[in-house]
């Protein structure tokens, strides 16, 4: 059995996220969200929102305008749900369709839809978007009715969710970052509409497109990058797969057993060194979502405390973590504040047996003026100890 050592798989890692060359050069940014799968939609703009600050991990080059360009009715990219609201190339949509059937079916019974409007207030949303063009809910008017709880949504909300987890809709586009809902034949485009996949194919696809943007997986490890599929569908899937069994060692420098590409070894022999390139990683970058496999790959433990109350913050409420080579040096939290035009370092961690000199300090102060520009604001300032 082929035994992959910790240095391998942290290499590999970052290459299939794309981490392990500098940020610059040629960009293509529909190519860059088909080589990650997906990327993570958030509406928290903390210095810049998720999706964008993922997209500019991989090239300093990327702008938040570019993305308008690709998502809806341009028919490049549309919006769905993986483990969380994504952006995810048009290409993909064929093999989506089961997921629109078991989302719509999950969402219809959940209780944050109690209040969904039935088949006759849908179609009239419908035929008024066919009609009007793409439209927000601020288009609609009807109102919350009981008790306001905190989650609560009016009826036309709840149902406009519902025919977009249902694929019914799509996102046309965004207005500080205000979803408008079109007509799903609107944004995708016609030829790939038309492509029709039995489920079994759809399936076989999602597993496979896994494993490769995973290079080394677990099965449930496969299962959790859609999260399309179910243990069993995968299970199935892997029996008959063209697939590698590995050893793969953790960073404590324990053995487990997984799965890889059936063409691994090359893939090792093909790697990119990682660069030396310091980098901000945004809480929901790819690199870093899985964090059981953050843990085990890198030794690197992260929560995002955004949902913790402020008491019992063990770092902070939107803390960022710095990757250099190929390991995690520190982490740090970060605000813009656009009436000063000033990026905030509210406060600094190395991590342990990490040693710090002159030249790292001084390639996190040139990434954080970039990450300041990119942010929109002009300077950077320390508001900690950077010892």
């Amino acid at each position: 059995m082929l035994r992959i050592d910790n240095k391998q798989a942290r290499w590999l890692w970052l290459n299939k996220n794309l981490l392990a060359e500098p940020p610059v050069g040629k960009f293509d940014l529909l190519q860059t969200v088909k080589d990650l799968g997906f990327v993570q939609i958030d509406t928290i703009q903390n210095v810049a929102r998720a999706h964008h600050h993922i997209l500019w991990s991989r090239n300093h080059k990327y702008r938040s305008k570019m993305i308008d360009k690709h998502l809806g009715r341009s028919g490049d990219l549309f919006e769905h749900f993986t483990h969380d609201a994504s952006m995810i190339p048009s290409d993909f949509f064929p093999m989506w369709r089961r997921q629109f059937n078991s989302m719509g079916e999950r969402v219809a019974r959940h209780w944050y839809h109690e209040k969904m409007q039935g088949s006759d207030e849908q179609q009239l949303i419908i035929d008024r978007i066919r009609r009007e063009g793409p439209l927000s809910t601020e288009a609609f008017d009807t109102k919350i009715e009981g008790e306001k709880r905190m989650w609560a949504r009016p009826p036309h909300k709840q149902t406009l969710d519902y025919l977009w987890y249902a694929g019914v809709l799509t996102t046309s586009h965004r207005e500080k970052f205000r979803k408008y809902y079109d007509l799903i034949e609107n944004v995708i485009p016609s030829e790939t509409l038309a492509i029709e996949l039995g489920e079994q194919a759809q399936i076989d696809w999602l597993c496979q497109a896994a494993i490769e943007r995973l290079g080394i997986a677990s099965l449930s490890e496969i299962r959790k990058f859609w999260e399309a599929v179910s243990p069993r569908e995968t299970k199935a899937w892997a029996d008959n797969a063209d697939l590698t069994t590995v050893e793969v060692q953790s960073r404590d420098g324990s053995w487990v057993e997984a799965f890889a590409e059936a063409d691994i070894e090359n893939k090792l022999e093909l790697m990119t060194k990682p660069t030396s390139r310091l980098r901000i990683i945004n809480p929901f970058d790819p690199l870093i979502r899985d964090r059981n496999r953050l843990k085990r790959s890198f030794g690197f433990d992260y929560t995002i405390e955004i949902f913790v109350p402020a008491a019992k913050r063990q770092w902070g409420y939107y803390v960022y973590p710095l990757l250099q080579n190929d390991r995690f040096v520190g982490r740090i939290e970060l605000k813009a504040d656009r009436k000063k035009s000033c990026l905030n370092v509210i406060s600094f961690w190395k991590e342990p047996k990490v040693k710090w000199g002159d030249a790292r300090f001084a390639a996190l102060e040139r990434e954080l003026v970039q990450f300041a520009k990119f942010g929109g604001v002009e300077t950077v300032s320390w508001h900690c100890d950077s010892i």
